[in-house]
């Protein structure tokens, strides 16, 4: 949603590299270039002009700080006054200290307060809640039939007494799931209400009429990212008429300009808790203002990342691929089908890339890749026999032929993917080599990291000290063979490993301190 001003931004930071101190024309023009930027992004302009006044204001004030360069000391400013118009801190749900606890969705029809019920449910029971689904939207056809299907899929209970359909009292509804919620030990319950095609006074009413009704702890008003600064003037007639304490945005993987995220915060005052960034009921996260200023500004969002990649990746199998690794077992393809499995339980892939630094130079590149090749490569995988999976090395033509019209799929890809998963096979030998022999991964042997060198390694440091190289010349090699046999049948020397005095040494030879001689040959 915000390529277009991150892209704008990003082309205005890069004017700036290479000079060497920033002057009050080099900031005029920063600033005029990140207002453009943020009007065709659709920004309100009141949000717009206290914006570019703060970023002025410090960029030609006494917070530059010496040691970044001009490109450097704008994007920090620039990220910073993101933050803060964004919200600041992350906002979190209140909940009650005598459960259940009671969360309100109001909004506009068709921002998807429906869709983003099942979600919030999802997300909720996924933290430990027990979460009850309300049906109140009696109004729109088929709405209380579409929160039970999507309460199913999310695997979180609906209560729906009314069929809807313009039949039965919504605030009876709440008022009957809240007591539904207390007898059955639910701690959570998510009133979903009606919406209208615009802000009219009966829908104020009704809305107002059950928050009266039930006294929810959280009243959050969903808002279509989608709809630019018409967004504002909905979030401030529903702020005024029933009042809300926070803001989730829906529809953040669309292609608007998302003027409405930063907008919305500035002019209600209320934050932005919860983004909707996908059609599935897992795209559902919190919102946390310093990492959609970092998204916008193209320094990736690798928290997050993180966040979702321990979601996905199950700790026991982890640690027994560690120890599959540890031992002398190789990378199959059973393992490798296992972690393409876990990296597609993250999520789309072009979102998890596009949350690391710089990924917005590379827009073109993800745009153009298909995640079905996912769905190709295990084909192909699943399409071989078990042995064929531990020992891809038996994979001949005719195997290989037999793959490919298992799979639909044409020999040569079959081809590729088997050389690409032997690279990948080679790399991780590399780094189970590298990280064995206490090196850096694919540098066996490299001191300093994992812990020293492996107990082979030592004992070979242990045996080989001491012992100098032969030479390559036949009458030297004699001459060193000759040496050592004769150290070896000599006496041993003194403590210090020299030789024994009075076997014709002459200590004053060395240039010892006076008197050292008497702790030789001891």
């Amino acid at each position: 949603m915000f390529a277009t001003l991150s892209d704008r931004l990003t082309a205005t930071f890069k004017s700036l590299r290479g000079k060497g101190r920033l002057t009050e024309a080099d900031v005029d023009a920063t600033v005029r270039e990140i207002r453009r930027a943020l009007l065709d992004a659709d920004v309100a302009l009141p949000v717009v002009r206290d914006f570019t006044a703060r970023v002025r204001e410090r960029a030609t004030g006494t917070e530059v700080v010496g040691h970044l360069n001009p490109a450097q000391q704008i994007v920090k400013i620039v990220n910073e006054e993101l933050v803060g118009i964004l919200g600041g801190e992350t906002r979190r749900l209140r909940f009650a200290k005598n459960p259940p606890t009671v969360i309100m969705l109001a909004g506009l029809q068709g921002a998807g307060k429906t869709t983003l019920a099942g979600k919030l449910g999802r997300w909720l029971k996924g933290n430990g809640n027990r979460p009850l689904l309300v049906a109140c939207d009696l109004q729109r056809p088929n709405a209380v039939n579409q929160l039970q299907i999507t309460g199913e899929r999310a695997g979180v209970d609906v209560f729906a007494p009314e069929p809807g359909n313009g039949v039965g009292d919504p605030v009876s509804v709440a008022q009957r799931g809240i007591e539904h919620a207390r007898h059955h030990h639910y701690d959570v319950v998510v009133v979903d209400t009606a919406g209208r095609t615009g802000v009219d006074a009966k829908m104020m009413q009704q809305a107002i009429d059950i928050r009266a009704a039930v006294q929810p702890d959280e009243v959050l008003f969903v808002l279509d990212a989608m709809i630019g600064q018409d967004a504002v003037a909905t979030a401030e007639a529903f702020r005024d008429g029933v009042g809300f304490d926070g803001v989730v945005l829906t529809k953040l993987d669309g292609d608007a300009r998302g003027g409405a995220a930063l907008s919305v915060r500035h002019v209600t005052g209320q934050p932005v808790m919860f983004a909707s960034t996908g059609e599935k009921l897992d795209d559902f996260e919190l919102f946390h203002p310093d990492r959609m200023a970092s998204r916008i500004l193209d320094m990736g969002d690798v928290m997050s990342l993180i966040e979702q990649a321990e979601k996905a990746f199950d700790a026991d199998q982890a640690q027994a691929m560690a120890a599959k690794f540890a031992g002398d077992e190789d990378f199959t393809l059973d393992d490798f089908l296992q972690q393409l499995q876990a990296v597609r339980n993250m999520g789309s892939l072009k979102k998890m890339l596009g949350m690391l630094p710089g990924m917005a130079q590379m827009r073109q590149q993800l745009d153009a890749f298909d995640e079905r090749e996912f769905d190709r490569i295990e084909a192909m995988v699943r399409s071989m026999t078990p042995l064929e999976r531990r020992q891809p090395k038996i994979m001949n033509g005719s195997r290989r032929a037999r793959v490919a019209a298992g799979c639909g799929q044409s020999v040569s890809s079959v081809n590729d993917m088997l050389e690409r998963f032997g690279q990948a096979q080679k790399m991780m030998r590399s780094l189970k080599n590298g990280l064995g022999g206490g090196g850096l991964p694919g540098i066996p042997g490299m001191p300093g990291v994992g812990g020293g060198a492996s107990k082979k390694q030592k004992a070979r440091i242990a045996a080989s000290k001491g012992k100098k190289s032969k030479s390559g010349n036949p009458a030297k090699r004699a001459q060193q063979e000759a040496a050592a046999a004769e150290r070896a049948t000599s006496q041993p020397g003194s403590a210090f490993g020299l030789p024994d005095p009075s076997k014709g040494f002459d200590p004053a030879d060395l240039n010892l301190p006076k008197g050292f001689d008497k702790y030789l040959g001891q």
